[in-house]
């Protein structure tokens, strides 16, 4: 079963120095492999004069990946990749810019920077806490989907989509617990004419 992860909302910045070496990470939601990457270009166009553009991203259950961006191996975008996962975050992309200061700082130093700056930056994060769910869709004639579709959207559980056709079919986003409930409330609602089927894994705030 997916596992509950935390995510945001907006882009949060933070800045620190090391050894007068400059760091500004910057945390953004991201809920696709091209949406991290546009975020990643934009702020290389912002900050076209720094060092390193250094990134990370983790997206679902299964796609992370760190870029170094010139910085030694394994010292930028893996450290970023930890702390990210480390703090149970998914959807989400990160991108540390580094202005060099003059001072080396070893890999050790790097590697602890990099992932510092993205730990300190998710410090001061409001994380949305996203937990597993079902996409439920509900069909019902059409004489009946005013109604269904005003019960809906009045109620706890997100509609996703509405699918106009021989007949009207909600696309339900139910919370993995609910999902009987859910199925016994819209069988009431209904009395008993709707078609219901439980459908692809989602995540919905929780």
């Amino acid at each position: 079963m997916p596992a509950p992860y935390l995510t945001l909302k907006t882009v949060i910045e933070h800045e620190n120095e090391v050894r007068r070496s400059r760091f500004i990470c910057a945390v953004a939601p991201a809920g696709s492999v091209e949406e991290a990457a546009a975020f990643i270009d934009g702020r290389r166009r912002e900050h076209p004069s720094a060092t390193h553009n250094c990134s990370a991203y983790v997206i679902g259950q299964r796609v992370q990946k760190g870029d170094d961006d010139g910085e030694p191996g394994g010292t930028a975008g893996t450290p970023m990749v930890q702390a990210l996962v480390g703090r149970g975050f998914s959807d989400v992309v990160a991108v540390v810019t580094r202005y060099f200061g003059g001072t080396l700082l070893g890999a050790g130093g790097l590697v602890r920077a990099y992932g510092s700056a993205v730990t300190e930056t998710l410090d001061r994060a409001e994380p949305v806490r996203m937990v597993p769910a079902r996409l439920v869709g509900v069909a019902v004639a059409h004489d009946q989907a005013g109604r269904v579709e005003n019960d809906l959207r009045a109620s706890r559980y997100t509609v996703r989509e509405v699918t106009y056709a021989g007949q009207v079919t909600f696309a339900v986003a139910v919370g993995v617990e609910e999902v009987a409930h859910f199925t016994d409330w819209v069988a009431t609602l209904t009395a008993g004419r709707a078609r219901v089927d439980v459908g692809d894994e989602v995540h919905v705030p929780g």
